[in-house]
């Protein structure tokens, strides 16, 4: 697989993912800078990493979201590419409307950095298929503004097509209450477009690589998208 990991002014996930998809693949990824206006020949997957870029001015990603690699990126999320967004990545990705809704202020309006269970809602995809249906991970989140948000019109659209990637749950896998570590409706926790070629989730995958960082739950994600 050759994957491109776009870099912005204050992202600070970049090495991780690329040490994730190095890891799962054999293949470092391509940097790309965000004012570059193509991406690599024979890029297959584009990674938005998380962190803080434009120092989450205006809105968190409304800024990236404008940036000009951005053009080459839907052009390539056009064409069937895979696009993955993860935690500002995610806001990048509403931001630019290659995903609905939008990402608010946690519920408690407090920055949340901890390990959190996350269960898997379908594994037939680029993204899950190492998984189990329904299997129970853990990985780690960190985010101030994950609190997923949108109309009734799309959560129904949303609900109804499958397109609900990972539930915040307790280790059980059950959702709801003290298992939702930001309020997000419907306990979502990352959502795919409507050809499931794009996805934005809010946890880190990529950190939860290694057992001696504590897990190796994220790997198998990571494999999935070297086995697609």
């Amino acid at each position: 697989m050759n994957a491109a990991v776009i870099v912005f002014p204050g992202s600070n996930r970049e090495k991780d993912v690329a040490r994730a998809l190095t890891a799962a693949t054999g293949r470092a990824p391509a940097f790309v800078w965000h004012a570059e206006t193509a991406l690599p020949p024979g890029t297959d997957l584009v990674v938005l990493p998380g962190g803080f870029s434009y120092g989450d001015y205006l809105r968190c990603g409304a800024i990236a979201a404008r940036a000009p690699v951005i053009a080459a990126v839907r052009a390539h999320a056009a064409r069937g590419g895979l696009v993955l967004g993860i935690c500002n990545g995610f806001q990048i990705l509403v931001e630019t409307g290659l995903l609905p809704g939008v990402l608010m202020r946690n519920a408690n309006l407090r920055f949340v950095c901890r390990m959190q269970h996350l269960r898997v809602e379908r594994n037939d995809t680029a993204y899950t298929s190492h998984y189990e249906p329904s299997q129970v991970i853990e990985v780690a989140i960190a985010h101030g503004e994950g609190n997923y948000v949108a109309g009734a019109e799309t959560l129904a659209r949303l609900e109804g097509d499958g397109r609900v990637a990972f539930r915040y749950c307790d280790r059980d896998g059950v959702v709801g209450g003290a298992a939702n570590p930001n309020g997000s409706m419907h306990d979502i926790a990352g959502i795919y477009s409507e050809k499931l070629n794009v996805l934005g989730l809010m946890p880190h995958p990529e950190n939860l690589i290694d057992p001696l960082v504590g897990g190796t739950d994220g790997l198998l994600f990571f494999e999935s998208l070297a086995a697609a």
